[in-house]
């Protein structure tokens, strides 16, 4: 509910709640990686964070990628060990933040297209968990997740795209192939960016990332799928219209 009144209000608002969220990642993170030492670590992401988002504050996108960049190139040389694995960190938190603002900066279609996302991913999540319980069948990765199905996947990929194009509908935006296949595309990353998260808190023993939200897990168990989809959105919308309009080249087709 939140990051839907955030997105509603647009502005500092919607730029303080994921520069929030982006923290929060951070903070999850290095505490899975085992990053250390954490006391210098987590303010050299707090300051990143908040430099990249005076960036976006500004409409300078191409500055707040630099400064994630430098950011994880700082991290990786603080931390004492994981060095790697840290300085992943920093990007993973920056994709947290930056994508989804810069959708949302488009002053006609950036709300829409936030939305439009928010329904892409989070019902290819609900439509995954049900498909899967309901049809069940051969697993989609099971040396990743022991509980994600291909019958999942697919039923996660149709429900997400079918609401995505309901929202469409419902903004008055023309329905075509070319805004069913983007989608697709965003509902595939989600999908992958759900598998990455997991094989991350295999490769290091962790159920979940924190117990942020109880029964739920942390921030990035909410947002592991939901990183990915807004920067394959912003990456479409950028080869289809430019840097200055990516929420336009993602929805008019």
């Amino acid at each position: 509910m939140a990051a839907i009144v955030s997105a509603y209000l647009g502005g500092t608002l919607f730029l303080l709640f994921w520069a929030a969220a982006a923290y929060w990642v951070w903070w999850e993170w290095t505490g899975i990686v085992g990053s250390a030492p954490r006391n210098f670590l987590l303010p050299i992401g707090a300051l990143s964070i908040a430099m990249m988002g005076v960036a976006l504050h500004f409409d300078a996108a191409a500055i707040a990628a630099v400064i994630a960049i430098i950011g994880a190139g700082i991290a990786a040389a603080t931390a004492n060990e994981h060095r790697a694995w840290t300085a992943t960190g920093m990007i993973y938190a920056a994709l947290v933040l930056i994508p989804v603002v810069i959708l949302r900066a488009d002053p006609k279609f950036g709300l829409i297209a936030v939305v439009w996302l928010f329904a892409a991913v989070w019902t290819a999540d609900i439509a995954a968990y049900f498909a899967g319980r309901f049809f069940g069948g051969p697993l989609l990765a099971p040396r990743i997740s022991p509980n994600k199905t291909w019958s999942g996947s697919i039923g996660g990929l149709a429900g997400g795209v079918l609401l995505s194009l309901a929202v469409a509908f419902a903004s008055g935006l023309s329905l075509r192939w070319g805004l069913a296949l983007a989608a697709a595309i965003v509902v595939i990353a989600s999908q992958i960016g759900d598998l990455f998260e997991s094989s991350v808190k295999r490769r290091f023993g962790v159920k979940d990332a924190s117990q942020l939200i109880p029964g739920h897990g942390g921030m990035m168990d909410r947002l592991d799928g939901f990183l990915v989809a807004a920067l394959a959105a912003v990456l479409i919308g950028i080869a289809r219209a430019g840097a200055g309009s990516p929420a336009q080249g993602l929805l008019l087709w």
